[in-house]
């Protein structure tokens, strides 16, 4: 018979009262004032007669640095900078446009327009000019394509990655200025 074995889940965050493994750490009030270093029995104690929780703030120094505070509050605090942080986080896509060396003008247009309004989406541009066949003798007529589309959106994009080939396909990378 199998006994399955359940551990209890990890808690996360900072150590809390008595999940502080320290024998003696450095104590500051709520208020952050500096108390001194207490046994960590004497400063659990301390914050349970105040009404709150001993929090580990800083467990790497010599002795732990803990906190007297509210430890809901505290975690709640943590949460909003964390979320105001992702909020400020700038997040982009990179969209991929694929062409052919002889592009026709009305599809070259169409293409055309489609970066422009990845570009003003504020997502960067994955140009891939493929060649089928013969095609790969001409490298001249595709590289003449790109330079025409970066004559055109010079004024939304700056060029990240200049035209390179790799085997079949001729790639280059613009991002929204």
């Amino acid at each position: 018979m199998n006994k399955a074995r359940f551990h209890s889940p990890k808690q996360q965050g900072p150590d809390v009262n008595e999940r502080i493994k320290a024998k003696s750490v450095r104590v500051i009030s709520e208020k952050g004032d500096m108390l001194g270093v207490y046994n960590t029995e004497e400063a659990v104690k301390l914050a349970f007669e105040q009404g709150l929780d001993l929090v580990e703030v800083s467990p790497n120094a010599s002795p732990p640095v803990c906190k007297i505070i509210d430890h809901g509050k505290y975690k709640y605090q943590i949460q909003k900078k964390q979320a105001e942080a992702k909020k400020k986080q700038k997040t982009f896509e990179v969209k991929e446009v694929k062409l052919r060396p002889g592009i026709e003008e009305h599809d070259y247009t169409v293409k055309l327009k489609s970066i422009q309004r990845f570009l003003s989406d504020g997502d960067k541009v994955k140009i891939t000019l493929r060649f089928k066949g013969r095609e790969m003798a001409y490298h001249q007529r595709g590289m003449e394509v790109l330079k025409k589309l970066e004559s055109q959106i010079e004024p939304l994009a700056k060029i990240e990655q200049m035209p390179t080939l790799e085997g079949k396909h001729m790639i280059m990378v613009v991002a929204p200025r």
